[in-house]
Parts: structure tokens; C-alpha cells; sequence
């Protein structure tokens, strides 16, 4: 019986097309790892002969300043295709081997967020907009590579008198995306697909809604679908930021705390306890009562998190790849732990007939808030 597997490469100078036979047949395994936050990366290892026409292949962007060879993969399970990489090569690294007269190579790349941390526009004005707009217009410049897009308002916007003051970018584009980004407790992350080519670029805050990918079972006999599954909770971890605003009549400093509070990241835990620490966000009264707000939401979303698990699984047991930035049941771990957790990470692991995963949840409080999980895909 065929294996209902088939890993799709792709490769080229910005547009990628399908990678040629020898280098299919040299493949040894791929291994893509995607985080919610951050950056996300790629390696294909290959078996490299010295007759072999990958050394001239690789080797032709060893020099290059700008790496701009294009990877793109596409994992086929059951007849759906769905993009896991798309990214550019970073640098190569070779394992000789003295015994077998052979060596191995192994490409190593990040995703098309790479591209965006080649040049430094420091200086660059944006009279009169607000970060939202900041954002949009530095994503235009990378249309070319099929990014495509999604900008959330900020939550408490602030827009600048060009007369007063002009905001102006620092760093590369990548860093004051970013930065925007982590001012407003937003997060921004590139992901690939749905059609190879295509990325969808978001910014906006971290979303915990949605519909749940099948249920990961633990300790449920046959129905169980992972291999491991080990949770923590670490309640001490969560703060309540407090912020200074200063009335500016009166002059007079103003203590707010900033509770947890978004539409877009529910609860996912019934049992949410008090957070033990109360955190002051130092250099908030010289800001804006808006920038002070972002501030706090910022802070206040990275740490809301109580519980994290950790686990692998079997892709072609469990039915199809877990997908990181997505919600996903839990079945079989306890009461404390079964219910809808957030998948902040996941690492695929391809091999000839061999499809694993690892990956990392997140919840912020105990006890399941919802009745029943989906046990199978809609």
C-alpha cells in the first residue's frame, strides 16, 4: 500500500518552482518548526556524494549578501496539500563522513520575515499614523514575495501632530514591526500558505478563538493519538502590571492596574487564579495615556499564561499535521487539564514513511470551560 505521505519541495530565486530529481532523491529529512511569537524556521538535510550535483547547487549562494533562494514545502497527508515552509536559505552545513564516502548536507532557513531584516531604515518618517498604518505601509514594500497583509487597529490609538512630533522608524523593518508590535501587546508572525507562494503577514493580537483542531487523547487506549503529553502549572508567573498616567493640569501621577482583559484571548481555563505579583511598568507617566494603556496590555497578555504543556505525536496516527497559532481539545489528562489549549509551537519531523511532531500549549487557568472537545476534524 502507498504511503499517503508526500513532501513537495520547492525552491528558486524568489519564485519557487519544483525542486529538480536528484535533489528529491537525496532528501534524508526536513524538520520545520513554527512558533506563535518570533520567527520560524526550516532544515532539509541531504546525503551529498562528491560526484553529487548538489555541491554546485547550494554552494552557487555561498558568498551571496543577500540570501534570496526561496524554499517552500508542502506536505501531502491523505490528498491535502498544506504549505508548512516558506522561507529563504540562511547557510548550509556539511558533515563529511571518512568511513562511507559520503557526506551529508544541511540547509538551514528561516521564514520570508528574513527578507525583512536585510536593510536598516532608520530615519524613515510616518507623519500623522498611527501603528496600524506604520505597519501596512512597510508590508507593501514585500508584495513581490505574495505577502499578503492582515493589520488589526491598535486597541487605544494615538495618532501624532506632525507639528508636535513625527514618528520615525528604528532599526530594520522587521525590528520596528516588532517593536510596534510589542508596544500594543500585539504579536506579528508570517504564515505560509494557503496556496504555495501565498503568505499571510499578521498584526494584531494574539487570537484564542476559533475552531479547535481534533483532540489530542491521553491515556485512552486505543483512541490515544500522542506519545507524550506533560503539563505544568506555574501560577507565580502572572502579573498585574500597574502603570502611571500624569494628569497634565494638576500634574498629579495616577496608579491604574491593567487586568487581563481581551475579546479576542477568552479564558480557555474556568479556574483563573489571582496573579501573585503586582509589576510596576516603569517610564509609563512621560507617555501618552494611550501608549501607557498599550503598555499594560502588553505586559499583561505575556505573562496571563499559567499552564503549558509539552508532547509529541504521530501525524499519520493523529490524522493530520497539529497546526501551531490554533486552538486544539485535550481528552484523558485530567480534569485540571482536559478542555481547549492553545498551540503556541509545533516542530514537524519528516522522514521516508515517518511524519512527527512535537509542539507546546498554552492556557492561561485550570479546569476545562467548555463541556465536550471535537474529537475529529469538521
Amino acid at each position: 500500500m502507498a504511503s499517503p505521505l508526500y513532501l513537495t519541495i520547492l525552491i528558486g530565486p524568489m519564485v519557487a518552482v519544483p525542486a529538480p530529481k536528484p535533489l528529491i532523491d537525496a532528501l534524508v529529512s526536513a524538520e520545520v518548526t513554527v512558533s506563535a511569537v518570533g520567527k520560524s524556521g526550516f532544515s532539509l538535510t541531504f546525503t551529498l556524494a562528491n560526484n553529487s550535483p548538489l555541491q554546485t547547487l547550494f554552494m552557487l549562494t555561498g558568498g551571496a549578501p543577500i540570501p534570496l533562494l526561496r524554499v517552500i514545502l508542502v506536505v501531502t497527508l491523505g490528498g491535502l496539500p498544506q504549505v508548512i515552509a516558506d522561507g529563504v536559505i540562511k547557510h548550509h552545513e556539511i558533515t563529511p563522513d571518512a568511513m562511507g564516502g559520503s557526506s551529508q548536507l544541511t540547509i538551514i532557513g528561516e521564514d520570508l520575515t528574513a527578507v525583512m531584516d536585510l536593510v536598516d531604515f532608520s530615519g524613515l518618517p510616518y507623519p500623522a499614523m498611527t501603528p496600524d498604518l506604520r505597519v501596512l505601509t512597510i508590508l507593501a514594500k514585500y508584495a513581490a514575495f505574495g505577502i499578503i497583509p492582515v493589520v488589526l487597529p491598535v486597541v487605544s490609538p494615538d495618532v501624532p501632530i506632525p507639528v508636535e512630533r513625527t514618528p520615525s522608524q528604528k532599526d530594520t523593518d522587521l525590528s520596528y514591526i516588532q517593536q510596534l508590535a510589542n508596544d500594543a501587546g500585539y504579536v506579528f508572525y508570517i504564515e505560509p500558505g494557503p496556496a504555495p507562494g501565498t503568505n499571510t503577514a499578521y498584526w494584531g493580537p494574539q487570537v484564542r478563538i476559533g475552531i479547535p483542531q481534533p483532540a489530542l487523547n491521553v491515556n485512552m487506549d486505543t483512541w490515544t493519538n500522542v506519545e507524550s503529553l506533560n503539563f505544568r502549572y506555574e501560577p507565580q508567573s502572572s502579573v498585574t502590571p500597574l502603570v502611571y498616567i500624569q494628569e497634565p493640569i494638576t500634574k498629579t501621577t495616577i496608579p491604574i492596574p491593567m487586568p487581563s482583559l481581551n475579546p479576542l484571548d477568552p479564558p480557555l481555563g474556568a479556574l483563573i487564579p489571582l496573579p501573585q505579583k503586582i509589576e510596576q511598568i516603569k517610564d509609563t507617566a512621560k507617555l501618552t495615556p494611550a501608549d501607557a494603556l498599550m503598555a499594560a496590555i502588553s505586559r499583561s497578555s505575556q505573562t496571563s499564561d499559567i499552564v503549558s504543556g509539552d508532547g509529541t505525536l504521530d501525524v499519520l496516527r493523529y490524522g493530520q499535521p497539529l497546526k501551531a497559532r490554533g486552538l486544539v481539545g485535550v481528552r484523558g489528562a485530567g480534569t485540571a487539564f482536559d478542555g481547549l489549549h492553545y498551540v503556541e509551537s509545533t516542530t514537524h519531523r519528516i522522514k521516508l514513511g515517518q511524519y512527527k511532531q512535537s509542539f507546546t500549549l498554552k492556557r492561561n487557568g485550570l479546569v476545562s470551560t467548555v463541556p465536550v472537545v471535537p474529537a475529529v476534524a469538521f
